[in-house]
């Protein structure tokens, strides 16, 4: 019986479909910024959403090729913190979201940091002819993701000391959240969701964990109180019916696009809801456009992409041996799932409706950039593993992970899986004999064509 082992193909095949969705949200974003009363004027591109977004997919591809390139073990916590590019990324994105708020006090910058739909959210970086948007808090976001995965494999033997250790890194994440929640609070609700499962899995004690909940939910709800337009958001949620030519607005021509499209769809550039009856229709609601031209089968694509790119990525957290690697792979893909779920679910009128864009798909160019660097360090996560291997033969596979498995004193799967982050520890499984802690056959980082099993 002949085990073999080939390239490895996990880092191509997330680029791909990455790239694929980058591909069909340039193609969609063009397609939603049709106008009847204007033409495009090619002079002027950096002014069109849809020729803005034409430009930004070359530049993220790059991007992500770059990235893949950069090794992710410099994200890691060092002393001193100051070095460390992680805790670097997280200052610098802190005092963006401080300079961004305190606009709202003393508005001295209104050229470079205007006000958009009632809020500040946006920094206006002029480049000659042009003028670049960037948003912090999408900078904020993979900031604290890097930050605590380096921090929970740092600080794993202290993790469970809660004033000394536990608590600090609650209140980095609480002054980033407390940024942002003023101007953007489905951004804050989501870092905060991301913060929690990444702490969950790094090792940080459920009791600890608790513990901040309540006042995370009285913060959240004092700011619904304070701005009425939230609150009535989360009512004409709960009751469509009453509200459904007001703040239901944008659910309902949401609804109207996805079932209008059918089966199939009206066809790519054929939609109409996108002529002024579906608000932020090249952002947060991008996806009833798909469902709109493409119908199900077109949603149904994008879906499967997605739910594809995260079973590829969860291959890539479970095989990495180093850590940090397998924490910082699951913060990554955490973020980007999640995020599409919420999107998917907010276009759906499945969730409350909320300003969180759907990855790789929608317009606007720092979440496109950002995204693609993050799943470029994922790609490098994923070729700093060995190949994967293909074994044949199924009486060579039980009878090898029978005799090796019979050398294994303790069941690590009956562990929780916090101590694999926290510990290094590495999960053995019968799929792979050499992942078996004793085993003498073939060890992870050998290169070789092929091995013939006795």
């Amino acid at each position: 019986m002949v085990i073999q082992s080939g390239k490895n193909w996990l880092p191509d095949a997330i680029g791909f479909i990455v790239i694929v969705l980058m591909a069909v949200g340039t193609i969609f974003v063009f397609s939603a910024s049709a106008s009847v009363t204007s033409d495009i004027d090619w002079r002027r591109f950096y002014e069109s959403p849809n020729l803005r977004q034409i430009f930004f997919f070359p530049v993220a591809v790059a991007i992500l090729f770059i990235a893949s390139r950069f090794d992710y073990k410099k994200f890691a916590l060092t002393e001193p913190l100051l070095k460390s590019a992680s805790v670097c990324f997280l200052v610098v994105s802190i005092i963006l979201l401080a300079l961004v708020l305190s606009q709202r006090v003393v508005p001295f910058l209104h050229s470079f940091i205007p006000k958009v739909n009632q809020h500040y959210r946006w920094l206006k970086i002029p480049l000659g002819p042009m003028t670049m948007s960037f948003q912090p808090s999408e900078l904020a976001k993979w900031a604290v993701v890097f930050f605590l995965s380096g921090a929970c494999i740092k600080y794993a033997d202290t993790l469970h000391q809660f004033k000394q250790r536990f608590v600090p890194l609650c209140g980095v994440v609480g002054a980033a959240v407390f940024l942002i929640v003023i101007e953007d609070l489905g951004t804050a609700a989501f870092l905060s969701l991301l913060a929690f499962l990444i702490l969950a899995l790094g090792g940080a004690k459920w009791k600890h964990l608790l513990i901040p909940v309540p006042f995370i939910l009285v913060g959240f709800l004092l700011i619904l109180l304070l701005y009425p337009e939230r609150m009535q958001r989360i009512t004409s949620f709960l009751h469509p019916a009453e509200l459904s030519g007001s703040s239901n607005y944008q659910a309902s021509q949401s609804l109207i696009a996805v079932g209008s499209g059918g089966a199939f769809g009206k066809g790519l550039g054929k939609g109409i809801c996108k002529y002024g009856h579906l608000p932020e229709d090249t952002t947060d609601f991008i996806f009833a456009i798909i469902g709109e031209e493409l119908g199900f089968a077109g949603t149904t694509v994008v879906i499967i992409l997605f739910i594809t790119f995260v079973i590829l990525a969860a291959s890539v957290v479970r095989k990495c041996n180093d850590p940090f690697g397998k924490l910082l792979a699951t913060g990554i893909v955490l973020a980007i799932g999640l995020q599409a779920v919420i999107n998917i679910g907010v276009v759906t009128v499945v969730l409350p409706t909320k300003g969180i864009p759907l990855p790789f798909v929608s317009a606007g160019g720092t979440g496109m950039l950002l995204a693609a660097a993050a799943v470029g360090v994922l790609l490098n996560i994923a070729k700093s593993q060995p190949a994967a291997w293909r074994a044949t033969g199924s009486a060579a596979f039980c009878n090898t992970a029978a005799s090796q498995q019979a050398g294994v004193q303790q069941d690590v799967h009956s562990q929780p899986i916090v101590s694999f982050y926290s510990q290094g520890q590495k999960i053995p499984s019968a799929k792979f004999p050499s992942d078996v802690p004793g085993s003498s056959g073939v060890q992870p980082n050998e290169e070789l064509e092929e091995q013939q099993v006795q």
